[in-house]
């Protein structure tokens, strides 16, 4: 039915929908996040019963400052297996979860099915525990996409709302396990693409969703920083050279990473052989795991069990002081695995990327002189930047966890990194820029809600379209088709709206613009004649222009239409 409100305040209620989905949306995450956090916190137990080491946390995270335990050989041989399981679990066309989040936006909202996004989770969950290079934050990103699918079975949500709360979903988890909302809000709106572009259309759900998360998950387990760097102070001008040279090189790595990414055959990871790589890695980080806890001749242990985690303890432990020069050997070690292993999906998301750069900020700290908070700040956004192209983001979580002094330094940083590291990263769903992505092709197409097709208008001298064709975007040639004016009227078929099931076409109030041409019923389409019931099996054809159809969808959104 037609409201009679004006559009102005059709507009402000469909703002208003958003933003209470969003702060619900949030809460949910927030409560999921709990239930998540505590499961993580036995499934570390169980790893290090297995594996003999624990290595230390985040106090954020209820982590403790030490490790625990020495890596025992037969302990370790687990670790191929679960390799194996994680790469087995991750299909290699969705990748991690961040990667299924970017690339399933930049598709329209099609994201893996239910059953991948379990097994994904899963997946997550058995390698970190495990102690391989997986973050922490991965699982709870997979939770924050399963949470906004949670919400679309108790409320109906359209296709721009369920791309929109999906992204506000992840940021939510990420904001609960980074200990810093905003930040994580700003990621995802950045990590999109690999230019320095955003989706700002997206930013405020995200906030809302990250900063309701947040307030749920401090409730149970506090609002501390993930990291406990206090007293941060900006370098000196004395220092710009040592910091430029910490700067210089983490970002020479990360750019070494992102290059090794590339050398290596994407075909090698599909098919049978990526569980096998999957085993080869985890049989890589038990060898590096167990050469630091035995003596190998004149040259003493090569390897450090510090490899076994996401890092983020290290790091920690780097910024207090407590890691000197050896901190380079382990972020070495670090490095070398998300290099060789990044292809199968292990050191994706965030955690991973700010373990290697914060322990090697650390070390080159100590070995120049700068200090130790300040180092490891510095090479966390050197090295984040790189990998995710999320400078913006990367500044704010080192604001975040160290104080507003670190802002300055931490700008001049990402900067740096971004401008001479390039547009690649280890997220190979990032589009180049809103203009590649498929989500603003056509921008003069209004977005339509799931199950509603628009049919384009033919080019002169090109076959006619059949109605029941496929998608437009399905079609090769699909970029190449004109999109409509505001002044041309196109077909649209949709199913019948709930509130007019049961209703004669006669008594339907549509806008300006737009008009019944036709029904679908039985796989034929009729007339639309006016004492014709609509039933729910119905579908509309509309002839109608691009704005007019786009009210048309507003009103039908509202609460009750």
């Amino acid at each position: 039915m037609r409201s009679p409100l004006p559009r102005a305040v059709l507009t402000r209620l469909e703002t208003g929908r958003v933003v209470v989905l969003s702060v619900l949306l949030g809460g949910l995450v927030g409560g999921l996040c709990i239930l998540l956090r505590l499961a993580l916190d036995e499934l570390l137990r169980l790893g290090a019963q297995i594996t003999g080491y624990a290595p230390p946390g985040t106090p954020g995270e209820g982590g403790l400052l030490m490790a625990f335990g020495t890596a025992l050989p037969w302990g370790l041989l687990a670790l191929p297996l679960v390799g194996a399981a994680y790469a087995w679990l991750l299909p290699a066309k969705s990748g991690d979860p961040l990667t299924q989040l970017v690339r399933g936006y930049h598709a329209r909202g099609q994201w893996p099915g239910l059953a991948i996004q379990v097994r994904t989770l899963a997946g997550t969950l058995l390698g970190y525990g495990a102690g391989l290079l997986v973050g922490r934050d991965s699982a709870f990103t997979m939770v924050g996409q399963l949470g906004t699918r949670l919400l679309g079975r108790v409320t109906r949500l359209d296709s721009v709302e369920i791309r929109t709360l999906t992204l506000a979903g992840a940021a939510a988890a990420l904001g609960a396990v980074l200990h810093a909302p905003l930040a994580a809000a700003v990621l995802i709106a950045e990590v999109l693409y690999r230019r320095f572009e955003f989706e700002f259309e997206v930013l405020m759900p995200c906030v809302l969703a990250s900063v309701a998360a947040y307030a749920v998950y401090g409730l149970a387990f506090g609002f501390q920083p993930l990291f406990s760097i206090a007293d941060v102070q900006a370098p000196s001008a004395a220092q710009f050279l040592e910091v430029m040279g910490i700067i210089l090189a983490v970002t020479l790595l990360g750019w070494l990473s992102l290059f090794a990414f590339r050398a290596i055959p994407e075909q090698w990871s599909d098919g049978q052989l990526r569980p096998v790589l999957g085993a080869v890695f985890g049989l890589l980080t038990a060898a590096v795991a167990w050469a630091g806890t035995a003596e190998l001749g004149n040259f003493g242990t090569v390897g450090t069990p510090a490899v076994l985690g996401d890092g983020t303890g290290w790091v920690q432990l780097g910024a207090s002081g407590f890691l000197g020069s050896e901190a380079l050997g382990g972020g070495l070690w670090r490095w070398l695995l998300l290099a060789l292993g990044a292809r199968i999906a292990f050191g994706g998301g965030v955690l991973p990327s700010v373990g290697i750069g914060g322990v090697l900020g650390a070390g080159l700290g100590s070995v120049l002189g700068v200090d130790s908070a300040v180092a490891a700040l510095v090479g966390m956004v050197a090295f984040v930047t790189v990998t995710l192209n999320v400078p913006v983001a990367a500044a704010l979580l080192a604001v975040a966890w160290g104080g507003d002094a670190i802002l300055p330094v931490a700008l001049l940083t990402a900067g740096l990194a971004h401008a001479l590291s390039g547009e690649s990263g280890l997220v190979p769903g990032q589009a180049r820029s809103r203009a590649a992505s498929a989500v603003h092709a056509g921008a003069t197409v209004p977005l339509l809600p799931e199950g509603v097709r628009f049919i384009p208008r033919r080019m002169a001298g090109a076959p006619a379209t059949p109605f029941d064709a496929p998608k437009p975007d399905d079609a090769p040639d699909a970029e190449n088709m004109p999109s409509p004016t505001p002044a041309e009227r196109e077909l649209y078929r949709r199913g019948v709206p709930p509130s007019w099931r049961g209703a004669r076409l006669s008594i339907l109030s549509l806008p300006p613009g737009v008009e019944v041409v036709g029904i679908v019923r039985d796989g034929t389409v009729r007339l639309p004649r006016p004492e014709l019931l609509l039933t729910t099996d119905d579908e509309l054809v509309f002839l109608a222009r691009p704005d007019a159809y786009a009210a048309l969808e507003g009103v039908l959104r509202l609460p009750g239409a």
